[in-house]
């Protein structure tokens, strides 16, 4: 039978939950997690995480809330379902667990919990971790003295004070989501304000030489722009910028004019695509390369947003919103494929949901996803979370 947390209100004007020692008593015997239940409480929600549902329904097992105890391990049936990571649309949500026991709080997802992943030591240490964390999104706090800058050097320094906050509350031995955190999620900050560009986002200079290497990334010239290409900041970032030839998700064809959708598929690709089917304005959308799977990478020659036609369902789905965030979400995948590298493939192999999970809060700090009439899909989330291609 499940218990109610009573919500209070903090001298902030923040509500908390907290239970009374009567509630705790049939679940929780860890002396330092009942204080903190009675006393400070939990939050009810957060940048990073909610724990509604112990407002909601109370402290249940994990056994309450699955199948039942037989297909769990003697070991986790008791852990508490507290709450809840916070995830892109799009994604499954993982559940926080707590050891009644221990404190130790760990994550799962309902539908598999049989392989629980460590979070955090204790509730005191996890809520000081999400708090760090939402001082970074809001360079307030420690973070403070960073706002108003950008570029890698304040990504990379955002970083490291992050992970020595997060290794002084676990001995050095950082858990994959914290880890990911400290090193995707200021990655943000590369990117400036457009107030240069005319652009979403400003990029530093050679921002892409230095991470696709010298020569691998394309500048254009005027006579590679079709007429109905008029939008003038992308044009100018097209010269002076440029795209990798080769990315994680995009091939460019670097050695003729960008042609219009419908120049390709009536001149250099004719018959490999029923051109009644190509867009009424295809003749301003101009595509820059190929994602996987026949897709192309368009940019609308008028406004400058970046769209994915895709062949099999010839249909355009909104990708990002102009050229800067295109070669942004570009940078960032390669540069994420790096990281892991150095550290072995740790967070890629441990917690790769996890990582997904981060690549998309960090990219939509820089271009929130567009609204759609089909909210539940989006090109980046399909892809990123897409373990089995391999695309982290």
């Amino acid at each position: 039978m499940s218990t109610s947390g009573t919500i209070s209100t903090t001298g902030s004007g923040a509500t908390a939950i907290t239970l009374t020692e009567a509630e705790l008593d049939r679940y929780i015997t860890h002396e330092p997690t009942r204080s903190w239940l009675t006393g400070p409480g939990l939050p009810d929600s957060g940048g990073l995480l909610t724990f509604e549902p112990l407002r909601r329904a109370g402290l249940r097992t994990l056994a309450d809330v699955t199948d039942g105890p037989s297909r769990l391990a003697e070991e986790l049936r008791d852990r508490l379902v507290i709450g809840e990571l916070l995830a892109p649309a799009g994604l499954d949500t993982e559940s926080i667990l707590l050891d009644g026991g221990t404190g130790e709080i760990t994550t799962a997802y309902l539908l598999d919990p049989t392989d629980p992943r460590p979070l955090a030591p204790s509730l005191e240490t996890l809520l000081r971790f999400a708090a760090v964390t939402e001082e970074l999104t809001g360079l307030r706090g420690r973070f403070a003295s960073l706002a108003g800058t950008h570029g890698t050097k304040v990504a990379t320094e955002a970083s490291r004070r992050l992970l020595d906050l997060f290794e002084q509350g676990t001995a050095g031995d950082v858990p994959p989501y914290w880890k990911a955190t400290a090193l995707i999620r200021p990655l943000s900050l590369v990117a400036g304000p457009g107030t240069d560009s005319g652009l979403t986002v400003d990029l530093p200079l050679r921002l892409l030489d230095q991470e696709f290497g010298q020569g691998r990334v394309a500048r254009f010239e005027e006579v590679d722009f079709p007429p109905t290409l008029t939008h003038e900041p992308t044009r100018r970032f097209l010269r002076e910028t440029g795209l990798p030839e080769d990315a994680v998700l995009f091939h460019l064809d670097p050695d003729a004019p960008l042609p219009t959708l419908w120049e390709y598929f009536t001149d250099i690709r004719p018959g490999g695509f029923p051109v009644d089917d190509l867009p009424a304005h295809a003749d301003r959308l101009i595509r820059l390369g190929h994602l996987v799977e026949d897709n192309s990478l368009v940019v609308d020659g008028t406004t400058g947003a970046i769209l994915n036609f895709s062949e099999p369902e010839a249909t355009l789905y909104p990708l990002n919103t102009d050229i800067s965030t295109l070669a942004y979400t570009l940078w960032l995948l390669h540069h994420e494929r790096t990281i892991d590298e150095h550290l072995n493939h740790e967070l890629t192999t441990e917690a790769y949901d996890q990582l997904a999970a981060t690549m998309l809060h960090t990219l939509a700090a820089v271009d929130p996803p567009p609204v759609t009439t089909e909210s539940d899909w989006h090109y980046w989330t399909e892809l990123f979370q897409d373990e089995a291609g391999g695309v982290l």
